[in-house]
């Protein structure tokens, strides 16, 4: 179970040298969090829905991390963050956009060297990688350096990487971007089986700004706009919120209302 509340960030203005997350205007700090708020529970995908700036990545590194937040709390399955930082990051499994492989090591490799980091016996390592490759139709990816990779294949071993200590939360930082449709097919099923008792019934935070994706696989929204949650519930609830049909209509109402970018 991850939580999030009262989330806030703000970065130094552009030119000083530091401001090196957000973009703005010369002289004017930027904030890029400003309150943002969201539970995410065992056995469930929650999609982190935003426009492109909203805040979601920068909200997945201070959940990661990665940055400090200026306010608010970060749990993980109750360990905060920011006083016990190495036990909450074992409990989880990143996936960033950047996916971040080592190109000339092979797939498996990349899978076994990460697992090592998270203090896996050599053996044990090697064993999740095989039955992760089996759960992920990437076994013929196993021997073969990641450079030189596509999109799909990348996706595959970074995903495989980050579930190989088998952590209870997985957080995904817009993982369908560049993925063909075959591949964001694949994506899905697994983080599908993943949320089943079966796969673990793990927590899931997806985090993206494509409304097809929530439509399809997210049990819950959490949506942001402005660095704040402007709404939160299920792609119904969010319809009947705003009397809308179409799921696109309602994001627009929602993300870009003045009432909710004055919050």
């Amino acid at each position: 179970m991850i939580r999030i509340e009262q989330l806030a960030k703000q970065f130094p203005a552009p030119g000083t040298g530091r401001g090196l997350f957000k973009r703005g205007r010369p002289g004017v700090p930027v904030q890029a969090v400003a309150d943002v708020n969201l539970h995410a529970p065992d056995g469930r995908i929650t999609g982190l829905l935003g426009p492109n700036g909203a805040g979601k990545t920068t909200t997945l590194r201070m959940l990661a991390g990665l940055i400090a937040p200026d306010a608010g709390h970060l749990t993980v399955d109750g360990i905060d963050v920011a006083t016990r930082p190495r036990e909450a990051l074992a409990r989880m499994g990143v996936l960033s956009d950047a996916r971040g492989l080592y190109p000339r090591l092979t797939a498996r490799e990349n899978i076994v060297y990460y697992g090592r980091l998270q203090g896996m016996a050599l053996d044990a390592a090697q064993a999740r990688a095989e039955a992760l490759a089996q759960m992920l139709d990437m076994k013929p990816l196993l021997e073969r350096r990641t450079e030189g990779f596509s999109q799909g294949e990348r996706m595959k071993t970074a995903l495989a990487r980050a579930l190989v200590h088998d952590p209870a939360n997985i957080v995904l930082d817009e993982p369908t971007n560049g993925l063909d449709v075959l591949a964001t097919r694949a994506l899905r099923e697994s983080l599908r089986f993943l949320r089943t008792p079966a796969g673990g019934a793990k927590c899931i935070v997806f985090s993206t700004h494509i409304m097809q994706e929530v439509e399809r696989l997210c049990d819950s929204v959490v949506l942001v706009s402005h660095g704040r949650t402007v709404a939160t519930g299920t792609v119904a609830e969010l319809l009947a919120q705003t009397g809308q049909t179409d799921f696109e209509e309602a994001f627009v109402a929602l993300a870009f209302s003045p009432e909710g970018n004055a919050q």
